[in-house]
């Protein structure tokens, strides 16, 4: 389904050496590598259609307004939303779901409303919540799971009541794994009339996601983690939503008129979207998402699914394996501990054998505390990944947990 060996030439990074030792990378959780391509959008705007959009009558800014506006209409139809007026471009997942917390908190919510999230949420979507509730006197509610690693979601449906104004999930936990049953939790807050803000930050690479069949509210991604830049996100967000919700921030561009006395705002999507857009990210986005698309997200999450397999059987063989995150319908990241060996010692041995994985409490340290450690060792895989790397990595933990 995937010419690896043709996939691996486009990513040159992945043959450079590090410690004279071939570069195994397994830390795609944490930011994806960049195919070629992206990276000459970028140099190609730079150098050729570099001005600010939406302001100027001349040639290179009407270009690279359409260009800008291009890369919305590719995210728009990349995630099958109805219009790119639902497509806001943000600096990536945390900012968007930051932009929600703040927008949403202000105009539909007052003290003593609840926000529902889960156990295994990362930082991002739990501390913006905390800052308003400090703000504004809200209530989260914690959705638990079993020891799985699987959301409860007996007990999820108990948690709304009449001050439920939000839940606001992750569809894939960078931690565990878990591919979170969202469209079933989407269905089961309609029910009970409220909205839902879907995390998509480790789904949207991985899977293919189409947020009119989700049916969700608000769903967000990152650029960095899709093989794109570093610094562009997206917050697709329901027009009639959108429109309900005051901006996030002002200055120019998300502004009709401005007066000492009133300022009205410009409509969607660039009410959310002040100031100058990163417009060289924008394109370099879209083009991340057609590299994506011509490979076949259906592809590309059957052989990473292959990868998750393959290498959780091996690691299973290696004495003291504790691997974190055990559900049926998991994606390609395993976090795991060995024996009594500290995620960060076998981190830094595995980094001289020239493989790079994560460790840490992987911004995510309420789940920690639930599943009663400090951190983990984190690999995670992607389509450009080998059977022979995990073969390498496999040996390399095995290597370390003989040295201890």
């Amino acid at each position: 389904m995937l010419d690896i060996n043709a996939i691996r030439s486009d990513f040159p990074i992945l043959r450079h050496p590090v410690y004279d030792k071939p570069l195994i990378y397994f830390d795609n959780a944490a930011t994806t590598q960049k195919p070629r391509c992206v990276v000459e959008k970028i140099e190609n705007g730079y150098y050729n259609v570099n001005a600010n959009i939406h302001r100027g009558v001349h040639f290179l800014s009407q270009a690279a307004t359409e260009a800008h506006e291009d890369a919305r209409r590719t995210v728009q139809h990349f995630l099958n939303a109805r219009s790119s007026n639902e497509i806001i471009f943000t600096r990536g997942t945390t900012e968007a779901i930051n932009l929600v917390a703040s927008s949403f908190t202000d105009e539909c919510m007052s003290a003593n409303d609840e926000v529902i999230v889960s156990v295994m949420e990362h930082h991002s979507n739990i501390v913006p919540w905390q800052i308003q509730a400090a703000k504004k006197g809200i209530t989260l509610k914690v959705i638990p799971m079993n020891e799985k690693g699987e959301l409860k979601l007996d007990e999820y449906r108990k948690l709304f009541s009449d001050r439920t104004r939000l839940v606001s999930v992750t569809h894939v936990s960078n931690v565990l794994g878990t591919i979170n049953p969202v469209a079933e939790m989407i269905e089961e807050a309609h029910r009970n009339g409220v909205p839902v803000l879907v995390d998509g930050a480790q789904s949207v690479p991985h899977m293919a996601v189409d947020v009119q069949a989700l049916d969700a509210e608000f769903y967000v991604f990152s650029g960095h983690k899709v093989y794109g830049p570093t610094g562009i996100g997206v917050l697709y967000g329901k027009e009639e939503w959108l429109e309900k919700l005051p901006p996030y921030q002002g200055g120019g561009e998300m502004i009709a008129t401005v007066s000492f006395e009133k300022t009205t705002f410009n409509e969607l999507p660039f009410k959310f979207e002040a100031g100058t857009p990163d417009y060289i990210g924008s394109t370099a986005l879209a083009e991340a998402l057609h590299y994506v698309t011509r490979l076949g997200m259906d592809n590309i999450a059957a052989y990473e699914h292959e990868l998750l397999t393959y290498a959780t059987d091996k690691l299973n063989a290696i004495e003291g394996m504790r691997i974190f995150g055990q559900a049926v319908d998991k994606g390609a990241v395993i976090s795991f501990l060995v024996g009594n060996i500290h995620h960060y010692d076998m981190g830094m041995l595995l980094d001289r054998l020239g493989i790079a994985v994560r460790t840490g409490h992987h911004c995510a340290q309420p789940l920690m505390q639930v599943l009663g450690i400090e951190g983990t060792v984190r690999a995670s895989f992607s389509f450009y990944n080998t059977k022979e790397e995990i073969d390498a990595f496999v040996a390399g933990v095995e290597r370390v947990r003989k040295m201890f």
